[in-house]
């Protein structure tokens, strides 16, 4: 299980950390031209950023505490935030009509869920 963890909870991290660069790398204009990240356009370009970091901070969280071995109630917590993260994309996408992302939303919330409840089960 534990290598299950780890495997599930490092391609979530790559996800999350492509994801986090883009909206915090990534020039507010360039997001909104950007027929993929059109959605932008109805956030301000700070919450864009800060949904970025949340992400960023995310991913680390994910693998860093876990393989330090330090503070490790950090990596289900992390994975908590994450999904909270999926569960206000969904709330957006189909607020916006696009219901073509929901299924990406619905995976990556489900191994978020996944990695914080395996987590939390073997933490303490």
């Amino acid at each position: 299980m534990n290598v299950t963890l780890w495997v599930v909870a490092v391609v979530l991290a790559v996800v999350y950390l492509g994801a986090g660069l883009m909206k915090v790398a990534v020039p507010y204009e360039k997001l909104i031209e950007n027929p993929r990240t059109a959605w932008a356009r109805d956030l301000s370009a700070r919450s864009v950023r800060a949904i970025g970091t949340a992400e960023l901070l995310g991913a680390i969280g994910l693998i860093l505490p876990q393989a330090t071995g330090i503070a490790e109630v950090l990596t289900p917590l992390a994975a908590t935030g994450l999904a909270i993260v999926q569960v206000g994309a969904m709330i957006f996408h189909i607020r916006r009509n696009e219901i073509q992302m929901l299924p990406v939303n619905v995976v990556l919330l489900a191994l978020a869920v996944f990695v914080a409840i395996g987590r939390f089960a073997n933490w303490g």
